[in-house]
């Protein structure tokens, strides 16, 4: 006798680059989320739906959390908070190539004391050779906790256990039917995966400030039959930073809008015309009106 589907939440929470954005790209078997090696790629909670015959399963992916440096970094601590009570298991996404850090435990101290079952995921194991390393390792995670939470050991680039977790996770979910359509995978508009593919670009192509100090807005988006026409515009913070985005001749910029474009074809599997401009937005990080203005609001 078949048992009963499940369906439920779950949120995976960690510190910045421990694999968040690529675990969930790869669950999912293909990519909703931009992933790259700095700190604060992913900036707001994305859902991620995945649906097998077992039931559904609601991927939350938040931001790295650290402590908050701005404002944006308020918001981003607050986004990683707010998935928590919410969701149904907590993934607590680890480096496991290395013993629980400061990060680590601040984690677990301020933002996983909860009743909600945690499995603790120890990504990147594949890059120890020596297995009594790994079991070190693990137990600095677990001795983070006065609970015993359950283990597993993965890596989310090649996909390793990657079954095994789903099964644990499918274990600690609630009965209950599909909570999307089974052809869903993220609820997230055209829009913002618009913006954040033109952001994913701007962060592989540049390096020191530019990355954090980026905002991207979406102006216009109009699709016809055979294109899709889009507008955007890049906000920076200084003018210095305005010169870097855009290059000398205007190189960078073109480079970047190529790679955005080339990507979002990909994506809506037609032509895309992107026209990208680049403005500057003193400060933004550290104000509410603007953050809000783009897109850096808590959902109520």
């Amino acid at each position: 006798m078949k048992e009963k589907m499940k369906s439920g939440f779950a949120a995976i929470i960690g510190r910045p680059n421990v694999g968040k954005s690529t675990l969930l790209n790869k669950i999912l078997g293909q990519k909703i989320v931009i992933t790259t090696d700095k700190a604060q790629t992913t900036r707001k909670r994305i859902k991620g739906i995945y649906t097998t015959n077992d039931g559904q399963i609601v991927f939350i992916d938040t931001p790295g959390v650290h402590k908050p440096l701005n404002k944006l970094g308020e918001f981003l601590l607050d986004e990683a908070k707010i998935a928590v009570p919410d969701a149904d298991v907590i993934l607590f996404l680890v480096d496991g190539s290395e013993p629980a850090g400061k990060g680590d435990k601040w984690i677990a101290q301020n933002i996983l004391q909860t009743e909600i079952p945690v499995i603790i995921v120890m990504n990147k194991v594949d890059k120890i050779k020596k297995p009594e390393k790994v079991e070190e390792n693990l137990i600095s995670y677990k001795t983070l906790f006065d609970k015993n939470y359950p283990v597993v050991k993965i890596s989310a680039k090649t996909g390793r256990n990657i079954d095994t977790l789903i099964k644990n996770i499918y274990k600690i979910l609630p009965e209950g039917g599909l909570l999307y359509p089974e052809d869903i995978v993220t609820e997230e508009s055209m829009r913002s995966v618009t913006e954040e593919v033109i952001r994913e670009k701007i962060l592989l192509n540049t390096s020191d400030e530019i990355p954090h100090s980026v905002a991207v807005q979406v102006n216009t988006y109009s699709e016809e039959e055979t294109i899709d026409r889009i507008t955007a515009t890049i906000y920076c913070e200084t003018k210095s930073q305005k010169g870097i985005l855009i290059g000398k001749g205007g190189s960078l910029l073109k480079k970047i809008g190529t790679e955005a474009r080339l990507e979002l074809e990909n994506i809506v599997d037609k032509k895309v015309f992107l026209g990208l401009e680049v403005k500057v937005e003193k400060d933004w990080r550290k104000k509410d009106n603007v953050l809000k203005n783009f897109g850096y609001e808590q959902e109520k």
